[in-house]
């Protein structure tokens, strides 16, 4: 399925890219923007930013949608990892940063710990710099939850990813309601972090059905979503099943803001979970907790 104009990116500025690719190739640092194949790598990096990878690159999980390599070993977490990750933020001189992970089914807290030492690498080396964490479900560990909140990040986003009708097909592994309560606990537990999802379309939904994720996630007090279009890895992942309209995400967006009551609703082509996530500073003026 040939893409439509509305999917081409410019080109990056690869001066830039350069810059921030070998510095994360010098402090030994994955990005989810190399590992995914991120069509706005090129946007990212050229502007400093980039979200990090821990615990990687392998993953636990092997959703057929995902370009991130599938590994089902033990490993050891790497202690030096959140040093390295904070030294990354200082030199980078970050405002806003996002860090998010592999699945790690194969430790008890599924990784929770070393979230909470990136959390205070960074605090260490650049203080006024707000955290976003971007989770995986912790096998409904809800200790392991409870770690990673007691580090207090600004933003706790876990991505529903699809509508339940298809999580058997593109998120096997995934349980829909255990996602939902996951991201109810955080706003219950932690009133003052704010919560944020996202999910993709092109996978077989229907709008209907966006909404309809859209509708569970409010009443399970989600502030920030965000919509984007699937981009199929390869030929061995799920192919695109349409390609959404512009104005269907528009739509998506006035639904979400205007109706629903989300405090954002970041929905575009090119939206990923993690894209201009910086602009969440914005709400934490806005909306004060």
């Amino acid at each position: 399925m040939l893409k439509p104009d509305w999917l081409r990116v410019k080109a990056p500025q690869r001066q830039r890219i350069g810059e921030v690719a070998d510095l994360l190739q010098d402090l030994r640092l994955n990005t989810v923007c190399q590992e995914a194949s991120c069509p706005n790598i090129g946007e990212c990096f050229a502007g400093g930013t980039a979200t990090f990878l821990i615990m990687g690159p392998g993953c636990t999980r092997a959703c057929p949608y995902c370009d991130i390599d599938f590994d089902r070993s033990v490993r050891e977490l790497d202690p030096s990892e959140p040093e390295r990750l904070g030294e990354a933020v200082a030199r980078l001189g970050l405002s806003h940063v996002v860090i998010t992970s592999v699945n790690r089914d194969d430790l008890a807290d599924g990784g929770a710990s070393q979230f909470v030492a990136c959390i205070a690498q960074v605090r260490a080396r650049s203080p006024l710099t707000t955290i976003e964490l971007l989770i995986p479900d912790f096998c409904g560990n809800w200790d392991a939850l409870a770690t990673v909140m007691a580090a207090a990040p600004q933003v706790l986003n876990h991505n529903i990813e699809t509508v339940p009708r298809l999580y058997k097909k593109a998120r096997p592994q995934g349980i829909y309601e255990r996602s939902l309560e996951l991201l109810q606990r955080v706003r219950q537990g932690w009133p003052r972090t704010y919560s944020k999802s996202g999910l993709m379309v092109g996978l077989g939904e229907s709008d209907a059905e966006v909404l309809e994720v859209m509708a569970d996630l409010r009443r399970h007090a989600v502030d920030i979503v965000t919509i984007g279009q699937y981009l199929s890895p390869g030929p061995k992942h799920l192919p695109v099943d349409r390609f959404v309209t512009p104005e269907q995400f528009q739509a998506f967006r006035a639904m979400g803001e205007q109706e629903l009551g989300f405090l954002q609703v970041v929905s575009s082509p090119l939206t990923r979970s993690s894209y201009h996530a910086g602009e969440v500073q914005r709400l934490m003026r806005e909306h004060p907790r």
